[in-house]
Protein backbone atom coordinates (compact mmCIF):
# COMPACT_ATOMS: atom_id res chain seq x y z
CA UNK A 1 0.00 0.00 0.00
CA UNK A 2 1.12 3.52 -0.83
CA UNK A 3 1.44 5.20 2.53
CA UNK A 4 2.53 8.33 0.76
CA UNK A 5 6.46 8.08 2.35
CA UNK A 6 9.05 9.98 0.25
CA UNK A 7 11.55 7.84 -1.12
CA UNK A 8 14.61 7.83 0.36
CA UNK A 9 17.34 4.89 1.49
CA UNK A 10 17.42 3.44 4.59
CA UNK A 11 21.01 5.01 4.76
CA UNK A 12 19.27 8.63 4.77
CA UNK A 13 18.07 8.89 8.59
CA UNK A 14 14.89 9.18 10.35
CA UNK A 15 12.09 10.84 9.00
CA UNK A 16 10.82 13.55 10.80
CA UNK A 17 7.23 14.32 11.72
CA UNK A 18 6.61 16.92 9.14
CA UNK A 19 7.95 14.67 6.31
CA UNK A 20 4.76 12.58 6.89
CA UNK A 21 1.74 12.92 4.46
CA UNK A 22 -0.28 9.91 4.66
CA UNK A 23 -2.74 9.31 1.20
CA UNK A 24 -6.62 10.35 0.99
CA UNK A 25 -7.43 7.18 1.81
CA UNK A 26 -5.67 6.49 5.28
CA UNK A 27 -6.72 10.25 6.11
CA UNK A 28 -10.49 9.09 5.95
CA UNK A 29 -9.52 5.90 8.04
CA UNK A 30 -7.55 7.59 10.65
CA UNK A 31 -9.67 10.68 10.96
CA UNK A 32 -11.64 11.38 14.62
CA UNK A 33 -15.26 10.21 14.67
CA UNK A 34 -17.56 13.22 14.47
CA UNK A 35 -21.06 12.82 16.21
CA UNK A 36 -23.95 15.06 15.77
CA UNK A 37 -26.71 16.55 18.08
CA UNK A 38 -28.31 13.31 18.19
CA UNK A 39 -25.36 11.57 19.93
CA UNK A 40 -24.60 9.65 16.43
CA UNK A 41 -22.28 9.25 14.30
CA UNK A 42 -22.66 12.17 11.34
CA UNK A 43 -22.94 9.49 8.84
CA UNK A 44 -25.28 7.24 10.55
CA UNK A 45 -27.31 9.78 11.39
CA UNK A 46 -29.77 10.45 8.26
CA UNK A 47 -31.06 14.03 9.45
CA UNK A 48 -27.37 15.52 10.27
CA UNK A 49 -26.22 13.71 7.27
CA UNK A 50 -28.46 15.99 4.75
CA UNK A 51 -28.24 18.97 5.92
CA UNK A 52 -24.50 18.63 6.05
CA UNK A 53 -24.52 16.73 2.20
CA UNK A 54 -22.89 13.73 3.76
CA UNK A 55 -23.38 10.46 1.92
CA UNK A 56 -25.48 8.45 4.72
CA UNK A 57 -23.66 5.19 5.81
CA UNK A 58 -25.04 1.76 4.09
CA UNK A 59 -26.46 -0.50 6.78
CA UNK A 60 -24.89 -3.98 6.48
CA UNK A 61 -26.71 -6.77 7.80
CA UNK A 62 -25.59 -10.08 8.15
CA UNK A 63 -26.65 -12.91 5.52
CA UNK A 64 -27.15 -15.66 8.53
CA UNK A 65 -30.03 -16.98 8.95
CA UNK A 66 -32.34 -15.27 11.57
CA UNK A 67 -30.11 -12.00 11.69
CA UNK A 68 -32.00 -8.71 12.35
CA UNK A 69 -33.75 -6.84 9.73
CA UNK A 70 -31.97 -3.38 7.53
CA UNK A 71 -33.06 -0.21 7.78
CA UNK A 72 -36.05 0.16 5.97
CA UNK A 73 -38.08 -2.86 6.18
CA UNK A 74 -41.37 -3.26 8.00
CA UNK A 75 -40.81 -6.06 10.03
CA UNK A 76 -39.10 -8.69 11.19
CA UNK A 77 -40.00 -12.25 9.51
CA UNK A 78 -42.92 -13.73 11.69
CA UNK A 79 -42.06 -17.10 13.09
CA UNK A 80 -42.49 -20.35 11.42
CA UNK A 81 -46.06 -21.87 11.92
CA UNK A 82 -45.40 -25.06 14.63
CA UNK A 83 -42.32 -23.97 16.14
CA UNK A 84 -42.34 -22.05 19.96
CA UNK A 85 -44.34 -19.14 19.89
CA UNK A 86 -45.60 -20.23 16.65
CA UNK A 87 -48.82 -19.38 15.52
CA UNK A 88 -51.44 -16.28 14.79
CA UNK A 89 -52.32 -14.52 18.34
CA UNK A 90 -55.58 -15.73 18.54
CA UNK A 91 -54.03 -19.24 18.20
CA UNK A 92 -51.59 -18.74 20.75
CA UNK A 93 -54.49 -17.16 23.05
CA UNK A 94 -56.43 -19.90 22.62
CA UNK A 95 -54.22 -22.69 23.19
CA UNK A 96 -53.48 -21.18 26.52
CA UNK A 97 -57.08 -20.80 27.58
CA UNK A 98 -56.59 -16.90 28.01
CA UNK A 99 -57.72 -14.42 25.58
CA UNK A 100 -61.31 -16.20 24.98
CA UNK A 101 -64.58 -13.68 25.40
CA UNK A 102 -62.41 -10.16 24.43
CA UNK A 103 -64.96 -8.30 23.53
CA UNK A 104 -63.68 -5.42 21.08
CA UNK A 105 -65.95 -2.20 21.17
CA UNK A 106 -65.93 0.65 18.29
CA UNK A 107 -66.89 3.50 20.14
CA UNK A 108 -69.32 6.12 18.62
CA UNK A 109 -67.90 9.12 17.23
CA UNK A 110 -69.15 12.22 15.99
CA UNK A 111 -67.72 14.34 12.43
CA UNK A 112 -65.57 17.09 13.71
CA UNK A 113 -67.16 20.33 12.97
CA UNK A 114 -64.95 22.89 14.62
CA UNK A 115 -67.58 22.58 18.08
CA UNK A 116 -65.30 23.66 21.20
CA UNK A 117 -65.88 24.05 24.84
CA UNK A 118 -63.77 24.58 27.62
CA UNK A 119 -65.91 22.00 29.66
CA UNK A 120 -65.36 19.56 26.99
CA UNK A 121 -61.81 19.39 25.80
CA UNK A 122 -61.68 16.89 24.58
CA UNK A 123 -64.79 16.71 22.20
CA UNK A 124 -64.20 18.12 18.82
CA UNK A 125 -68.01 17.51 17.66
CA UNK A 126 -70.98 18.92 17.81
CA UNK A 127 -72.47 15.94 17.72
CA UNK A 128 -70.96 13.91 20.41
CA UNK A 129 -71.60 17.12 22.48
CA UNK A 130 -75.33 16.45 22.05
CA UNK A 131 -75.40 13.23 22.65
CA UNK A 132 -73.36 13.93 26.14
CA UNK A 133 -76.24 16.31 27.16
CA UNK A 134 -78.89 14.34 26.65
CA UNK A 135 -77.46 11.15 28.31
CA UNK A 136 -76.53 13.49 31.27
CA UNK A 137 -80.02 14.89 31.25
CA UNK A 138 -81.77 11.49 31.57
CA UNK A 139 -78.95 10.70 34.30
CA UNK A 140 -80.07 13.45 36.45
CA UNK A 141 -83.73 12.55 35.62
CA UNK A 142 -83.07 9.29 37.32
CA UNK A 143 -81.46 10.63 40.41
CA UNK A 144 -84.33 12.43 40.97
CA UNK A 145 -86.77 10.14 40.18
CA UNK A 146 -85.07 8.01 42.36
CA UNK A 147 -85.22 10.31 45.47
CA UNK A 148 -88.75 11.73 45.04
CA UNK A 149 -90.78 9.47 42.91
CA UNK A 150 -88.87 5.68 43.81
CA UNK A 151 -90.96 2.39 42.31
CA UNK A 152 -89.94 -0.91 43.14
CA UNK A 153 -86.93 -1.91 44.95
CA UNK A 154 -86.14 1.77 45.46
CA UNK A 155 -89.57 2.36 46.96
CA UNK A 156 -88.52 -0.91 50.09
CA UNK A 157 -84.79 0.46 50.41
CA UNK A 158 -86.48 4.32 50.83
CA UNK A 159 -89.02 3.39 53.43
CA UNK A 160 -88.21 4.58 56.21
CA UNK A 161 -90.88 2.33 58.29
CA UNK A 162 -88.97 -0.36 57.42
CA UNK A 163 -85.68 -2.72 59.58
CA UNK A 164 -82.55 -0.26 58.72
CA UNK A 165 -80.33 -3.27 57.93
CA UNK A 166 -83.01 -5.34 55.44
CA UNK A 167 -82.42 -1.55 53.50
CA UNK A 168 -78.73 -1.36 53.59
CA UNK A 169 -79.01 -5.01 52.37
CA UNK A 170 -81.33 -4.53 49.85
CA UNK A 171 -79.41 -1.85 48.42
CA UNK A 172 -76.55 -4.19 48.35
CA UNK A 173 -78.19 -6.73 46.31
CA UNK A 174 -79.41 -4.24 43.96
CA UNK A 175 -76.21 -2.77 43.23
CA UNK A 176 -74.21 -5.77 43.62
CA UNK A 177 -76.66 -7.43 40.95
CA UNK A 178 -77.71 -4.49 39.01
CA UNK A 179 -81.54 -4.09 37.74
CA UNK A 180 -81.99 -6.22 34.44
CA UNK A 181 -82.71 -3.30 31.28
CA UNK A 182 -86.38 -4.85 30.30
CA UNK A 183 -89.78 -3.61 31.87
CA UNK A 184 -89.39 -5.45 35.50
CA UNK A 185 -85.89 -4.25 36.18
CA UNK A 186 -85.45 -5.48 39.46
CA UNK A 187 -87.61 -9.33 38.95
CA UNK A 188 -84.14 -11.48 39.29
CA UNK A 189 -82.93 -9.41 41.94
CA UNK A 190 -86.45 -9.95 44.19
CA UNK A 191 -86.48 -13.53 42.77
CA UNK A 192 -83.20 -14.24 44.43
CA UNK A 193 -83.32 -11.74 47.71
CA UNK A 194 -83.06 -13.21 50.85
CA UNK A 195 -83.33 -11.26 54.34
CA UNK A 196 -80.29 -10.23 56.20
CA UNK A 197 -81.59 -11.11 59.29
CA UNK A 198 -81.76 -15.03 58.26
CA UNK A 199 -78.19 -14.87 57.48
CA UNK A 200 -78.43 -17.31 54.26
CA UNK A 201 -76.80 -16.54 50.88
CA UNK A 202 -78.81 -14.96 48.39
CA UNK A 203 -80.08 -17.65 45.90
CA UNK A 204 -77.38 -17.10 42.80
CA UNK A 205 -77.19 -20.26 41.15
CA UNK A 206 -78.58 -18.80 37.41
CA UNK A 207 -79.61 -15.88 38.93
CA UNK A 208 -79.68 -12.99 35.68
CA UNK A 209 -77.62 -9.49 36.23
CA UNK A 210 -77.79 -6.41 34.64
CA UNK A 211 -75.00 -5.14 32.83
CA UNK A 212 -73.61 -3.22 35.81
CA UNK A 213 -73.54 -6.19 38.00
CA UNK A 214 -70.76 -7.38 39.58
CA UNK A 215 -71.75 -10.37 40.43
CA UNK A 216 -69.54 -13.50 38.67
CA UNK A 217 -70.60 -17.15 38.67
CA UNK A 218 -66.99 -18.45 39.24
CA UNK A 219 -66.19 -16.23 42.27
CA UNK A 220 -70.16 -17.73 43.87
CA UNK A 221 -71.03 -16.18 46.93
CA UNK A 222 -67.37 -15.06 48.03
CA UNK A 223 -68.30 -10.94 47.69
CA UNK A 224 -71.47 -11.75 49.52
CA UNK A 225 -69.80 -13.55 52.07
CA UNK A 226 -66.96 -10.84 51.91
CA UNK A 227 -69.17 -8.15 52.66
CA UNK A 228 -71.04 -10.00 55.50
CA UNK A 229 -68.27 -10.05 57.55
CA UNK A 230 -67.22 -6.76 56.43
CA UNK A 231 -70.54 -5.75 58.38
CA UNK A 232 -69.78 -7.85 61.32
CA UNK A 233 -66.34 -6.15 61.81
CA UNK A 234 -68.12 -2.99 62.61
CA UNK A 235 -70.62 -4.39 64.18
CA UNK A 236 -73.88 -4.09 61.89
CA UNK A 237 -74.29 -2.42 58.53
CA UNK A 238 -75.59 0.83 59.85
CA UNK A 239 -71.99 1.17 61.76
CA UNK A 240 -69.89 0.71 58.81
CA UNK A 241 -71.78 2.85 56.60
CA UNK A 242 -72.44 5.46 59.70
CA UNK A 243 -68.69 5.80 60.42
CA UNK A 244 -68.23 8.94 62.76
CA UNK A 245 -71.32 10.48 63.74
CA UNK A 246 -69.16 14.08 62.91
CA UNK A 247 -68.30 13.04 59.22
CA UNK A 248 -69.85 15.28 56.68
CA UNK A 249 -72.00 13.13 53.78
CA UNK A 250 -69.26 14.22 51.39
CA UNK A 251 -66.58 12.59 53.68
CA UNK A 252 -68.45 9.39 54.93
CA UNK A 253 -69.08 9.07 50.73
CA UNK A 254 -65.50 9.03 50.31
CA UNK A 255 -64.14 6.86 53.33
CA UNK A 256 -66.72 4.15 53.40
CA UNK A 257 -66.12 4.14 49.23
CA UNK A 258 -62.47 3.31 50.21
CA UNK A 259 -63.93 0.65 53.16
CA UNK A 260 -65.99 -1.20 50.10
CA UNK A 261 -63.13 -2.17 48.87
CA UNK A 262 -63.97 -6.11 48.67
CA UNK A 263 -62.92 -8.95 46.57
CA UNK A 264 -65.20 -8.76 43.24
CA UNK A 265 -66.67 -5.17 44.32
CA UNK A 266 -66.01 -3.33 41.53
CA UNK A 267 -66.07 1.01 41.33
CA UNK A 268 -69.13 0.81 39.65
CA UNK A 269 -71.12 -1.42 41.95
CA UNK A 270 -69.42 0.54 45.29
CA UNK A 271 -70.63 4.10 43.64
CA UNK A 272 -74.14 3.20 42.97
CA UNK A 273 -74.76 1.39 46.73
CA UNK A 274 -74.04 4.41 47.72
CA UNK A 275 -75.64 6.97 45.64
CA UNK A 276 -78.79 4.30 46.25
CA UNK A 277 -78.44 4.71 50.41
CA UNK A 278 -77.82 8.28 49.75
CA UNK A 279 -80.61 9.25 47.53
CA UNK A 280 -82.84 6.59 49.24
CA UNK A 281 -82.73 8.38 52.52
CA UNK A 282 -81.06 5.46 54.33
CA UNK A 283 -77.85 7.01 55.30
CA UNK A 284 -76.23 10.68 54.59
CA UNK A 285 -74.04 10.63 52.00
CA UNK A 286 -73.36 12.62 48.89
CA UNK A 287 -70.24 12.15 46.88
CA UNK A 288 -67.77 14.86 45.92
CA UNK A 289 -65.71 13.00 43.56
CA UNK A 290 -66.27 10.53 41.25
CA UNK A 291 -63.93 8.20 41.60
CA UNK A 292 -62.32 8.00 38.78
CA UNK A 293 -59.56 5.74 38.12
CA UNK A 294 -58.96 2.34 36.16
CA UNK A 295 -60.93 0.84 33.10
CA UNK A 296 -64.22 0.91 34.13
CA UNK A 297 -66.41 2.78 31.15
CA UNK A 298 -67.12 5.95 32.99
CA UNK A 299 -63.38 6.42 33.79
CA UNK A 300 -62.79 5.80 30.43
CA UNK A 301 -65.61 7.93 28.78
CA UNK A 302 -64.45 10.78 31.11
CA UNK A 303 -60.92 10.58 29.97
CA UNK A 304 -62.43 11.25 26.34
CA UNK A 305 -64.63 13.69 27.31
CA UNK A 306 -62.40 15.79 29.37
CA UNK A 307 -59.32 15.19 27.47
CA UNK A 308 -56.87 14.34 30.38
CA UNK A 309 -55.98 11.15 32.12
CA UNK A 310 -54.41 12.30 35.23
CA UNK A 311 -57.37 11.60 37.66
CA UNK A 312 -56.85 14.63 40.21
CA UNK A 313 -57.55 16.55 36.90
CA UNK A 314 -60.35 14.68 35.91
CA UNK A 315 -62.03 14.63 39.36
CA UNK A 316 -61.63 18.85 39.01
CA UNK A 317 -62.79 18.66 35.37
CA UNK A 318 -65.96 16.49 36.15
CA UNK A 319 -66.88 19.00 38.74
CA UNK A 320 -66.86 21.61 36.77
CA UNK A 321 -69.15 20.21 34.41
CA UNK A 322 -71.63 19.33 36.58
CA UNK A 323 -71.43 22.75 38.45
CA UNK A 324 -71.83 24.62 35.20
CA UNK A 325 -74.85 22.43 34.05
CA UNK A 326 -76.67 23.04 36.84
CA UNK A 327 -76.22 19.13 37.79
CA UNK A 328 -75.59 16.85 40.69
CA UNK A 329 -72.21 15.30 40.00
CA UNK A 330 -73.71 11.82 40.54
CA UNK A 331 -74.95 12.45 37.14
CA UNK A 332 -71.81 12.26 35.67
CA UNK A 333 -71.33 8.75 36.54
CA UNK A 334 -74.15 6.95 34.78
CA UNK A 335 -74.60 9.94 31.85
CA UNK A 336 -70.61 9.52 31.01
CA UNK A 337 -71.06 5.63 30.67
CA UNK A 338 -73.94 5.40 28.61
CA UNK A 339 -72.17 8.56 26.26
CA UNK A 340 -68.96 6.28 26.33
CA UNK A 341 -70.88 3.29 24.97
CA UNK A 342 -73.68 4.83 23.00
CA UNK A 343 -75.85 2.47 25.22
CA UNK A 344 -78.63 3.86 27.67
CA UNK A 345 -78.71 1.98 30.24
CA UNK A 346 -82.01 3.23 32.58
CA UNK A 347 -79.87 1.43 35.59
CA UNK A 348 -83.44 0.50 37.43
CA UNK A 349 -85.50 3.61 36.20
CA UNK A 350 -88.09 1.47 33.72
CA UNK A 351 -89.56 2.45 30.44
CA UNK A 352 -91.86 5.51 31.80
CA UNK A 353 -89.19 8.72 32.29
CA UNK A 354 -87.49 10.18 29.86
CA UNK A 355 -85.21 13.57 29.70
CA UNK A 356 -86.60 16.66 31.27
CA UNK A 357 -86.72 19.04 28.17
CA UNK A 358 -86.08 22.21 30.23
CA UNK A 359 -82.89 20.51 32.00
CA UNK A 360 -81.64 19.39 28.36
CA UNK A 361 -82.04 22.87 27.01
CA UNK A 362 -80.04 23.91 30.62
CA UNK A 363 -76.94 21.58 29.96
CA UNK A 364 -76.74 22.14 25.83
CA UNK A 365 -76.85 26.07 26.58
CA UNK A 366 -73.84 25.33 29.26
CA UNK A 367 -71.61 23.11 26.49
CA UNK A 368 -72.26 25.51 24.17
CA UNK A 369 -74.89 23.49 21.90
Amino acid sequence: MDLGLPARSAFQGPITPGQFRPAAGVARLCAVPSFCRHNRLVQNCPICAREQAIELRPVVSSSAPGSSPTRGSSAASPPPAGGAGGGTTRQRRDAGGRGAGVTVKRLARGTEDGYRSGLLPGLKSSEDAERLAEELAFAAARLEVMESEPAGLWAEIADPAADREERTWLAFLVAYLAPLEDERPFEAIDAARVSWASGEMPLLDGVAVGPRSAYEPARGGATVEAYRAWAARAGSQAAAFTGEEAWTPERRFERVFERLSLPGMHRDARFELLILLGNLSVYELQPATLRLGGSDETTVAAKRALGIGDPMLLERRAADLAGACGLPLAALDLGLRNWGTGERLRAGLGGQVGVDPDLLEQVREALGL
